[in-house]
């Protein structure tokens, strides 16, 4: 009965194929709307997780918090407690430094460059790794005795030097009002997607360079942040739970009470992110989604129209024996096969568009399996909702009156 039900559907829509078509079209742009702006949305929140999984999940920050009137010298960090902290809390630990950072003017034979210097621990190649193209990285003598070394980023080096291989050249840089001459020992290159670049930055027309952070926290060595990467291993619950302890340790270290401090993680900030992804995305997907109603109206018109049209047809077949019940199936599956090809042209259109303009932009594209079911079933549902008028008015026909209608 279903099979036959589909058949005469079909029959009745290629007969009208322009106006089944035009019909359908609201269906399509709905649907390929709502699946382009979810998928777009899916895909960002791929993006900005495969961004926070590149710069470390675990990766955080603890400070005196920005609230607290009376900060004392004893509120920041010293060498000393960031040892006593690695020591207590071990393997939790995978790397810790002060983040530490300045900019200066690096002077060379060749030319003058603005400079961003980032204070790092020989480890920091573990957790952040990068390629080494000329030389070597920094190692444990070069943190200890605080040497004027530097990793320099590939392009700065050739826009100073004038060469990629820049290891054992010189340059001059005064940092906290301290001239110094700093030696080359390796270049490194990072490889970032377009997307990386553009999110987090490519540090402007300022050369990058990596230096011991002993030398950054010279000569006082009292530094704001505490800056470090968990263990990779923990779960999201033990991590916020070695955050709270940590927390706790640093406040009785430093006599201060555990709200006085402020944690800083990238997995919570990635939680925020993705739900405010995910909210912009179902808020401007239920915009699109109202299309679907205007679609449904369409429908109802056209069956309406189609009704019309096919009085004497309904009347023999009733007067033939079929059953109100019939008619009515009849008509919601010609309304539902209508709605649901819109939505599969529409799924089509929008999972295309997002492919195309994924594979321009040289990023992965998500379309999940579930929201195309789940756009195909709405489209249906739309359907036969908005058909069941028009259904149940051919079902209810008279079959007399119907057999002299002209």
């Amino acid at each position: 009965m279903l099979l036959e039900n589909m058949k005469m559907a079909f029959t009745a829509l290629r007969a009208n194929k322009m106006r089944a078509f035009l019909t359908m079209l609201g269906i399509i742009i709905g649907i390929g709307s709502v699946i382009a702006i979810v998928s777009i949305g899916d895909t960002m929140r791929g993006l900005f997780s495969s961004i926070y999984q590149d710069i470390g999940i675990t990766q955080a920050y603890l400070s005196i918090g920005y609230w607290v009137d009376d900060v004392r010298q004893s509120d920041y960090f010293t060498m000393d407690d960031l040892s006593r902290i690695k020591e207590v809390f071990g393997d939790k630990i995978s790397y810790i430094d002060s983040n530490m950072s300045a900019s200066s003017e690096a002077v060379s034979e060749y030319a003058s460059l603005k400079f961003n210097f980032s204070g790092v621990d020989y480890l920091y190649q573990e957790v952040q790794p990068v390629d080494i193209l000329y030389g070597r990285y920094l190692n444990a003598g070069d943190i200890k005795g605080r040497r004027q070394n530097a990793v320099m980023e590939a392009d700065s080096a050739r826009r100073l030097f004038g060469t990629e291989n820049a290891v054992g050249r010189t340059f001059r840089a005064e940092i906290f009002g301290n001239m110094q001459e700093y030696t080359v020992v390796g270049v490194y290159q990072k490889k970032m997607s377009a997307f990386q670049q553009m999110v987090m930055g490519s540090g402007g027309d300022n050369g990058k360079a990596y230096v011991p952070w002993t030398l950054l926290t010279w000569p006082n060595d009292y530094f704001y942040f505490c800056h470090f990467f968990a263990d990779t291993g923990m779960t999201e619950l033990e991590l916020n739970t070695f955050y709270s302890e940590i927390t706790a340790y640093v406040a009785k270290l430093k006599d201060r009470r555990p709200e006085d401090f402020r944690m800083e993680t990238a997995i919570g900030q990635m939680g925020q992110m993705d739900s405010m992804m995910a909210n912009l995305s179902m808020a401007v997907g239920g915009i699109a989604a109202i299309s679907l109603i205007v679609g449904g109206i369409g429908i109802m018109n056209i069956m309406l129209v189609s009704v019309t049209e096919r009085t004497r047809e309904i009347g023999i077949r009733k007067a033939l024996g079929a059953r109100t019940r019939d008619v009515l199936i009849q008509f919601l599956t010609e309304s539902a096969i209508l709605s649901a090809c819109g939505g599969v042209i529409g799924i089509i259109l929008g999972g295309g568009i997002v492919s195309l303009a994924g594979m321009a932009l040289g990023v992965p594209t998500i379309v999940k399996p579930g929201v195309v079911i789940l756009a195909v079933s709405f489209s249906a549902v739309v359907g036969i909702f908005f058909g069941l008028y028009p259904a149940s008015k051919a079902a209810k026909a008279d079959p007399i009156d119907a057999l002299r209608y002209e």
